[in-house]
């Protein structure tokens, strides 16, 4: 068990390394790009991302026995990482940019993109580990 002291300092630890990525995804994929590709892409990495952690965190009877994802991993990963990685108000100023822009096609795709995606990198996250762990079970009987 750890303490409220180090509780926060995975939080912490995890929200530097997500803004350090996605500070880095964005870099890679926007250059000279109109779209927000970097944005959208940390959007629905972050998705798929937390849809393992919640597929990990659902199975907490066998996680929680197998040690395989303590609490503090949930902290780091799920509450730090994938909060500072995903961002709301990049993805609202990006698409208010756009619709300055006139750029109402595209605005458009990026509302139904970031918010369709993101379900469904949610839920292929999910599927995946869902999948991997019934694996696992399996190999271990």
């Amino acid at each position: 068990m750890h303490s409220f002291a180090w509780s926060f300092a995975f939080v912490a630890v995890g929200g530097a390394l997500g803004a350090i990525a996605r500070y880095g995804l964005h870099l890679g994929l926007q250059s000279n790009a109109t779209y927000p590709w970097g944005t959208l892409s940390a959007n629905l990495l972050g998705c798929l991302v937390m849809g393992v952690i919640a597929q990990f965190i659902a199975s907490s009877n066998w996680v929680h026995e197998s040690g395989l994802f303590p609490e503090h991993y949930r902290l780091l990963f799920a509450v730090g990482f994938c909060g500072s990685f995903t961002t709301l108000s990049s993805f609202v100023l990006e698409m208010a940019a756009m619709l300055q822009r006139n750029e109402v096609l595209a605005s458009f795709s990026y509302f139904i993109v970031t918010l369709g995606g993101g379900f469904a990198c949610f839920y292929l996250g999910l599927l995946v580990t869902r999948g991997l762990l019934a694996l696992l079970l399996q190999g271990s009987s």
